[in-house]
């Protein structure tokens, strides 16, 4: 496989593989009380030399595929060497079982820097309801591991309000409901849609606190929290038994295939050399969880998965206002291109740092540049910053003193999102690499996916190593799991995906970086329902029909 470097820059054409994380991100809320467990943890001084299984990446797909990987039943009569690895003997220096990298501390990207939600929007899924169905099997598995453990990490479970603020968009959420009750009415019954203009939808979009806007998709199945905390409970654990050597701070430079002779015991060869600036090392099994940086170590997928950076923001809310009692979502909200959300929760007026924080982000069409292929989160948007303070003031009715002012920010930060090609993950083994499997590219919608994505990258690895076959391990992941056959990765998928075609879209999401069709239409929450209308409102899409055409032919 290739072994050239990333380049240097952090922004570049979106065919163009992406650069490793930066060294000086900004700084996320959901970093700022961070695990003295996980505070620049290193399991070992030393890097081992040789490993079973190197997971890279410490977000919630890493985290959970570690969890998954440790705790199955065949982990221990597969790899040997995971019998010994709880000692922390002097050989756990030389070879861990499970070795997990992280470029800067643990779950810094994405996920330690995403909206805090968890939540399953489903009217973008009427026309695939797997997807739908399998984010619902991805809410309730994180629902109950916080409960199971008593995760703390501010978990609210709490209604979802996905607001519309053109006829168009509300048109295309009712006709996504109706199509979403003939395609998977189970998942149906957990949405409804609200129009001003029908029955009581003006006194319920008030009652929601969104009293301007023209209708809403309300989800019950949605939560709130502090998302770093989940993944740090679930690392702090795996670290504590001894399951995996975890390295923070130390970035995976390439990936090289391992010279011959290259063993880990028991005739197993070591497929893979990875290069880091501590040094270097031999893999059976590689495992990316990387997302926006998967084209880094995989330059193959450089127009498959393109990096994308958004805004997010920690508000302090009016004095004297009201607690939210919902999560939002704003397509299309003032000052926004109609194909463009923000989206909002409220930490609790309890806790560490009890002062209700509005965590709100989007404004895309606010980017003073374009944002595709920006791997850089060491900087936030000025124009974008602005938007954020200033939005939510004019979007809701927040109550509470109004002094006229811009509302304050205690954190204004910024994070990549791995935009998809086709608009759904990518999961599997990657073609050509034995022993290289990932797990990555959810277009900013990584929460409801990357636990049971991880786990699925998991049970494929798993059953590689025990000789079975790949087909009928995806068949089961897709028959008893519910993987949506569309997030495997393949040959033919690979081919399909390229065959999209291009465009240059206009606003602040696109300007003069060509991206394909899906990738641009699908914002952080996967509103792609804004595509079922027959025109778009802001008047920045110009190719709904053709897409709606090809989905159906394809």
């Amino acid at each position: 496989m290739s072994t050239a470097r990333p380049p240097e820059s952090s922004s570049f054409p979106p065919s163009t593989p992406s650069s490793l994380p930066v060294p000086n991100p900004t700084s996320s809320f959901w970093l700022s009380d961070l695990s003295n467990v996980l505070r620049g943890h290193r399991t070992t001084p030393d890097l081992p030399q040789t490993a079973d299984v190197v997971i890279i990446g410490t977000g919630i797909t890493g985290a959970s595929a570690a969890r998954f990987l440790t705790s199955d039943p065949r982990f221990a009569s597969l790899f040997p060497s995971a019998s010994s690895a709880s000692s922390f003997s002097a050989n756990l220096s030389r070879h861990a079982c499970v070795l997990q990298l992280e470029a800067r501390e643990a779950c810094s990207g994405a996920t330690g820097r995403n909206g805090g939600h968890l939540q399953t929007p489903l009217l973008p899924t009427a026309r695939e309801p797997a997807v739908g169905a399998f984010e619902l099997r991805n809410y309730h598995a994180v629902t109950a591991y916080v409960a199971a453990h008593a995760v703390d990490c501010e978990f609210r479970a709490l209604p979802a309000c996905h607001t519309f603020w053109n006829a168009d968009t509300v048109a295309a959420a009712k006709a996504a409901r109706d199509e979403l009750s003939r395609s998977a009415p189970e998942l149906a019954r957990l949405v409804h849609v609200v129009a001003a203009d029908e029955g009581d939808g003006t006194d319920e979009l008030r009652r929601m606190r969104v009293p301007d806007a023209r209708g809403a998709a309300v989800v019950e199945t949605a939560a709130s929290l502090w998302p770093y905390k989940l993944v740090a409970a679930q690392l702090v654990r795996l670290v504590r038994g001894g399951s995996v050597n975890l390295q923070t701070n130390t970035p995976v430079e390439r990936i090289e295939r391992a010279g011959e002779g290259a063993a880990a015991g028991a005739g197993r060869r070591l497929r893979y050399a990875l290069r880091t600036p501590r040094g270097s090392v031999r893999a059976r099994h590689v495992l990316l969880a990387t997302n926006a940086y998967t084209s880094a170590l995989v330059p193959a997928f450089a127009d498959l998965i393109v990096p994308v950076r958004g805004q997010m923001s920690a508000l302090l809310p009016p004095p004297g206002a009201p607690r939210l009692d919902h999560s939002y979502g704003f397509l299309g909200a003032r000052g926004q291109p109609g194909n463009f959300d923000d989206y909002l929760v409220q930490r609790p007026f309890s806790g560490r740092d009890p002062r209700g924080q509005l965590m709100f982000g989007g404004g895309r069409g606010a980017n003073a540049k374009s944002p595709v292929g920006v791997s850089d989160d060491g900087e936030v948007d000025e124009k974008v910053a602005e938007y954020l303070r200033e939005s939510l003031k004019v979007t809701m009715s927040l109550g509470g003193e109004d002094d006229g002012r811009a509302l304050k920010d205690t954190h204004m930060w910024t994070g990549i999102m791995g935009y998809s090609r086709d608009a759904h993950p990518w999961v599997g083994s990657v073609p050509g690499e034995d022993g290289m499997w990932m797990a990555a590219g959810y277009t900013g919608h990584g929460m409801p996916n990357g636990t049971l994505c991880g786990k699925a990258a998991v049970e494929l690895l798993l059953a590689d190593e025990a000789g079975e076959s790949a087909k009928a391990t995806e068949e089961r992941l897709v028959r008893d799991d519910g993987l949506p056959p569309s997030y495997l990765i393949s040959e033919e998928r690979i081919r399909r995906a390229r065959l999209q075609p291009e465009i240059a879209a206009v606003s602040g999401l696109v300007s003069s970086a060509r991206v394909p069709i899906a990738s641009a239409a699908k914002n952080a929450h996967a509103w792609l329902t804004v595509l079922w209308s027959k025109a778009d409102a802001a008047g920045t899409l110009g190719y709904s029909e053709e897409l709606k055409k090809r989905k159906t032919t394809n």
